[in-house]
């Protein structure tokens, strides 16, 4: 069975953890100390006995880090970002040790480059660790050693996106034995996976002691028998675990929140809606926006000089967009077209080699130079550095009734750069693609996403192929 593999295997782990704890922290001794002529205040002994503390401190951060929990599905990123968390409270904690114990020889002694240089390398070994870890696991599931075996109760659409992803995936470990249903006849099989009875044999499959999990996939009409089938899955001490059949209803991964005890699940979560993470996304938009605006100051006072010499009206264009929470609000541009009649400019789409574009406005456009007014809209709090691109309330009304999940763009700021417009979707390109990739960024938002679309946007995203 998996759960005595599991106990051994956790045995390992913690085992190859605390040698690589010790490793680290040889390392960064014989980097501070042992190539050196002079010797350190402290002896070797001195150093090493540190270990006797430092080991079973850490081995508890990972374990309550859940670092001996099955990787089955969770990603190497969430585990190098657990592997940093704990390593950072680990050193914290040695930090304040020494700085609160200064008066002890032996901890005022005691090197603290030292520690930062064991900080470090604890969290790459420590990850090239698990990550060589996952590999090893991952290619013995592929070929049927170390499997998890279960079977799923009811047969639904999410049965078979279930069924889709373990069959996509065999590195999961995942083996599904068959699946119990009232409604198919016995025999009847999705992709190699058959019906092997009814809900009525669960009992006996389990008194049988062979699986390791189960997993309920009733179809949503049938969800009278899911109290029922939780009990006797529960009797049995077997992991249970529920996949709703509401994919088709709700388009999303949702997030379940605790109101005192009640589930309450959000059809869509955002996790910009969180004080902090506004908070924080914020700040980083005021300093974003500051050092644009100096970094650019100087491309943008020869631009307005050039629009200024080149053609008449003013500098600065700017057009109503709908942004948060559909407020409409004046987006600046550098102007880079013709005069035109208000009405025009509220519907119009610009076109390949459009008479409208001026000389200057054609370079600019392409360059992404004409958007760089903006990084005021992102002082003023109307835009952000990131987000999707905000739209003219013609379009906005028109593709919220051609696209049904249009409108979530608008549950977050727009931003002057976006998750779509890195990869491809900007100007004349596919509004579904587009809002596909603004529904991702919505949903999947972190400060570290943030920071790869900047990358992103300037090494391949300030020239547009499709601006006109």
């Amino acid at each position: 069975m998996i759960k005595s593999n599991q106990r051994k295997f956790n045995r390992i782990q913690m085992l190859l953890d605390a040698l690589a704890i010790v490793l680290s922290y040889v390392l960064a001794w014989y980097i501070m100390f042992g190539s050196k002529k002079s010797s350190s205040l402290l002896s070797v002994g001195g150093y090493m006995s540190a270990l006797i503390a430092i080991v079973p401190l850490y081995l508890l951060l990972y374990d309550m880090f859940g670092y001996y929990m099955p990787k089955r599905v969770s990603g190497i990123a969430t585990e190098v970002g657990n592997i940093v968390k704990a390593n950072t409270i680990g050193v914290l904690l040695i930090t304040l040790l020494l700085f609160f114990g200064s008066k002890n020889q032996y901890l005022y002694h005691f090197s603290r480059m030292l520690v930062f240089i064991f900080y470090c390398h604890t969290i790459i070994i420590e990850s090239l660790e698990r990550f060589i870890i996952r590999c090893a696991l991952r290619n013995m599931r592929a070929v049927g050693y170390n499997q998890k075996h279960m079977i799923l109760l009811g047969y639904s659409r999410a049965t078979e996106s279930y069924i889709d992803r373990v069959l996509a995936n065999p590195q999961f470990g995942y083996n599904i034995r068959g699946i119990l249903d009232d409604t198919k006849e016995r025999g009847f099989a999705y992709k190699g996976i058959k019906v092997i009875g009814t809900l009525d044999n669960l009992e006996d499959i389990l008194e049988m002691n062979v699986l390791d999990e189960i997993a309920i996939t009733l179809s949503i009409n049938n969800y009278n028998r899911l109290e029922s089938l939780v009990k006797s899955c529960e009797k049995s001490g077997v992991h249970t675990k529920f996949i709703p059949d509401y994919n088709h209803i709700i388009p999303t991964i949702p997030h379940i929140e605790d109101l005192d005890g009640l589930a309450v699940i959000n059809i869509r979560y955002v996790p910009l809606t969180r004080l902090y993470n506004a908070f924080i996304k914020r700040l980083v938009d005021i300093i974003g926006a500051l050092l644009g605006i100096i970094v650019f100051s100087p491309i943008m006072l020869i631009v307005a000089v050039i629009i200024k010499l080149t053609s008449k009206g003013p500098i600065i264009f700017s057009q109503e967009r709908v942004g948060l929470h559909n407020r409409a609000f004046k987006m600046y541009k550098f102007r880079s077209m013709k005069l035109q009649a208000p009405q025009a400019e509220k519907v119009a789409w610009t076109t390949p080699h459009d008479p409208r574009v001026t000389a200057i406005g054609k370079f600019i456009r392409k360059t992404s130079i004409d958007e760089t007014p903006q990084f005021f809209n992102i002082l003023k709090g109307d835009m952000s550095l990131i987000g999707p691109r905000p739209e003219r309330p013609y379009y906005v009304e028109k593709f919220k009734e051609e696209i049904p999940q249009y409108m979530i763009k608008h549950q977050v700021r727009p931003g002057l750069t976006g998750w779509a417009q890195v990869n491809g979707y900007r100007g004349d390109t596919s509004i579904e693609k587009r809002i596909e990739y603004d529904l991702y960024y919505i949903e999947n938002w972190t400060i570290g996403l943030d920071l790869k679309i900047l990358f992103l946007t300037v090494f391949k995203g300030f020239i547009n192929k499709n601006a006109y």
